[in-house]
């Protein structure tokens, strides 16, 4: 799906999907937030939604994404990701599954210098 897939400007576009809004009404989400579909819901109806939201939930459906890779996968800028990520969330349809965080300590420098010496060899 490309910014003008729909063959008008992409800036009316991103304005008829969120409806107008240039905010979340409620939930906000960081770009390194981890989105997975809602396992607690029995699969609410997808009707309403539209093409957009019903995309997202195709991509969440083979892994839970973060919503930087979802703004890339559809090709759409990440305020209007979050529009829409937050009408998701508060209708059951996705749930966060939390962020990611740095790693407790570095990782052993033996091991990076194996894998590093692996990809020379490609």
């Amino acid at each position: 799906m490309t910014s003008t897939g729909h063959g008008g400007d992409p800036l009316v576009r991103t304005y008829v999907v969120t409806g107008g809004r240039a905010a979340a009404s409620r939930n906000t989400f960081d770009f390194v937030t981890l989105v997975a579909l809602s396992p607690y819901s029995p699969q609410p109806s997808r009707a309403q939604l539209n093409h957009e939201q019903n995309a997202i939930l195709d991509l969440l459906a083979r892994s839970a994404q973060s919503v930087a890779e979802l703004g890339a996968l559809l090709d759409l800028p990440i305020c209007v990701v979050r529009i829409l990520l937050a009408d998701l969330m508060e209708t059951g349809h996705i749930t966060t599954a939390g962020r990611i965080h740095e790693a407790a300590e570095a990782p052993d420098r033996m091991i990076l210098e194996a894998v590093l010496e692996g990809l020379h060899k490609l």
